[in-house]
């Protein structure tokens, strides 16, 4: 699912919610996730320590495909890093190039239609699975005789419908909480006469007519505002409504179904050629702030600095507000695969699955091409070894057994930039086994629409910086497959000596990063240019 940035919920308490927002209250410096610890005392990737060993050498762009909710290819730190299709024409309505697509300059929108119509919300998986399920399953009882195939799908049917409910009571709270907030705030706002960015602590406490609601909105208004601004926090109770919002009208609506805007055959998987041009699309905030991570154009004087300085983003939209649909990722991959990527971000995932098979001979072509894939971990604060966040690396039978593991995936979890007991993010997934690597997630600023920029939080901004990490790579040493990529980012990482707070079933715990990761640490521009070097040096 699509997740503009963690939403920062609230505890419902009385008629507004009380204070319950961010794991780290204070500021990071600027560009703190390309800073060292040693240098800058910030847990970042030391990328401009790295370029400092790179000074002088030659690097080959390398293409990097984005898979999200669009991007901005207007946006002034991102319009000079673009992916373009050298062979195709713009906007004279052919196929110049013949791959099946039309006028894709900048990538592939498989979310629209050829007469430019665009889906933004969808379901969760959830909510498209039980609609499947309910007229087969709604009314069997345990004592129904059912096929063991049956059995099982009656089984994973009761545990949708326990998991559906709880989000659908999460939904229905949230958007109350929300929406009564907001409407408060608009209210503070009307009376003081100012525009939100302009709204001050001391404008709050002159505002001597306020409600009881508004007096309680007041409060954690200014709370927020001690390592904030009045916009920001306006900002954020906007983007949770929007959120809760969405959840109840259209991602846990099972009479909601945007499918036949696209056009297409969905039950059928092999079908590779609808969509449009759009790369952009209804809502590009998500993968707009993605590419900038990945390849804002460094040290031009605006802006951000991205990791890599040799990269060429290729934008597919995949993802709508919802969760994505199986089939599109695979033709995602497929369309990045056949059309040079060398790397593809997958800031997304979901609980559930509909088509693993299709998105697993996909993951499967980018092995046999080459192409290393980056995916994010998930905000749940779970163990991934136990709760599963697709797609995944794993590929897997009919009965969901476990039948091979792909090589050229690397799942990343999100860090914060202080070395102590807080370190991991608190929303981040992890898993011995089934996350590979953290990197900074946590207060990341990057592109918006419309050459804006803001800090966002999610193991979807930590995902584009190993991606961009592996662009790093990829560029200055092109010789370098996708598994030794791999190999070298987990190989380099930073280890730390330090126990971090984890969500564990009984409440917080404290553990080693080694202990809820593969590699154990947080990854390193610098150590991974030191460990390509030596790799290479190795090979002579």
């Amino acid at each position: 699912m699509l997740k503009t940035n963690k939403i920062l919920c609230y505890l419902a308490l009385g008629v507004l919610p009380s204070l319950g927002f961010s794991q780290n209250k204070d500021t990071p410096p600027a560009n703190w996730y390309n800073l060292d610890f040693q240098k800058d005392a910030t847990m970042g990737i030391s990328t401009e320590k790295a370029y400092e060993l790179l000074k002088g050498r030659k690097a080959t762009p390398v293409i990097v495909a984005v898979l999200d909710g669009g991007v901005d290819v207007q946006h002034e730190d991102l319009k000079d890093v673009l992916w373009t299709n050298p062979k195709e024409i713009p906007n004279n309505g052919k196929d110049d190039d013949g791959n099946g697509y039309i006028d894709d300059i900048y990538g592939w929108n498989f979310l629209g239609n050829a007469k430019g119509e665009n889906v933004n919300q969808d379901n969760l998986e959830v909510t498209r699975l039980i609609r499947i399920y309910e007229p087969k399953y709604g009314s069997v009882l345990p004592t129904t005789p059912l096929t063991e195939a049956e059995r099982r799908e009656f089984v994973a049917y009761q545990k949708m419908i326990t998991f559906y409910t709880s989000k659908v009571d999460e939904g229905n709270m949230g958007k109350m909480t929300y929406n009564r907030l907001k409407e408060e705030l608009d209210g503070i706002i009307k009376a003081i006469g100012k525009e939100p960015k302009d709204i001050t602590v001391a404008d709050l406490d002159q505002f001597n007519d306020a409600t009881a609601r508004q007096k309680s909105a007041i409060r954690i208004a200014k709370k927020e505002m001690d390592t904030g601004t009045f916009l920001k926090f306006y900002e954020d109770i906007k983007d949770g409504a929007t959120h809760f919002n969405d959840q109840v009208d259209y991602n846990l609506n099972q009479k909601f179904d945007p499918r036949n805007i696209i056009g297409d055959n969905y039950e059928d998987a092999s079908e590779r050629y609808y969509g449009n041009p759009d790369v952009k699309g209804p809502d590009a905030g998500h993968g707009t702030h993605v590419a900038g991570i990945i390849a804002g154009k460094r040290n031009n004087g605006i802006g951000i600095n991205g990791i890599a300085d040799q990269v060429k983003i290729m934008s597919v939209r995949v993802v709508p507000n919802g969760d994505e649909r199986d089939k599109d990722v695979a033709n995602a991959i497929r369309y990045a695969v056949d059309n040079g990527a060398k790397i593809i971000n997958m800031s997304f995932g979901k609980g559930y699955v509909y088509n693993k098979k299709t998105v697993d001979e996909a993951i499967k072509y980018a092995e046999s091409k080459d192409v290393l894939l980056v995916h994010a971990a998930g905000n749940d604060a779970s163990n991934n070894d136990i709760v599963k966040n697709y797609p995944t690396k794993y590929f897997t039978d009919s009965l969901d057994a476990v039948v091979g593991e792909a090589k050229n995936w690397i799942t990343v979890g999100a860090t914060a930039w202080k070395l102590d007991g807080d370190l991991l993010a608190e929303f981040s997934n992890y898993g011995y086994r089934s996350v590979d690597v953290f990197a900074p997630g946590v207060k990341i600023n990057s592109t918006m629409p419309e050459s804006k920029y803001k800090e966002q939080d999610g193991t979807s901004m930590a995902s584009p910086v190993v991606a961009g990490l592996a662009a790093l790579l990829r560029s200055y040493y092109p010789n370098l497959t996708a598994v030794e990529v791999k190999q070298i980012i987990l190989k380099s990482v930073t280890k730390v000596d330090q126990k971090v707070k984890v969500k564990g079933e009984n409440g917080n715990k404290k553990v080693y990063l080694d202990e809820i990761s593969v590699s154990g640490g947080i990854v390193n521009a610098y150590k991974a240019i030191t460990e390509a070097d030596k790799l290479l040096s190795n090979k002579k």
